[in-house]
């Protein structure tokens, strides 16, 4: 049985619109068009990708905590609130 977890399907989804660059001092530039801010630089392009889902992750976290409207991602909305079951219920 497989697991599916929202959130790491949100990030493989923001990972897959990833869009990188190699500047000109053979650097690479890693950036997700739809998360503003979300950039990350790197001298390979491995470690690129690395440091840009790092950065993925903690800007969605920190949006989350301080409640900005995040967006939307191949149809995965994480602005929703939760839904929550009486405690009597377990």
């Amino acid at each position: 049985m497989s697991v599916n977890y929202i959130l790491s399907q949100y990030i493989h989804e923001a990972m897959s619109q990833a869009v990188y660059d190699q500047l000109e001092d053979d650097t690479f530039v890693g950036r997700i068009p739809s998360g503003k801010g979300v950039i990350a630089f790197a001298s390979t392009l491995r470690q690129c990708e690395k440091e840009l889902r790092s950065t993925l992750e903690n800007w969605i976290l920190i949006g989350l905590k301080l409640g900005h409207a995040l967006p939307v991602i191949n149809n995965i909305n994480l602005n929703k609130e939760p839904t929550r079951e009486p405690v009597d219920t377990m």
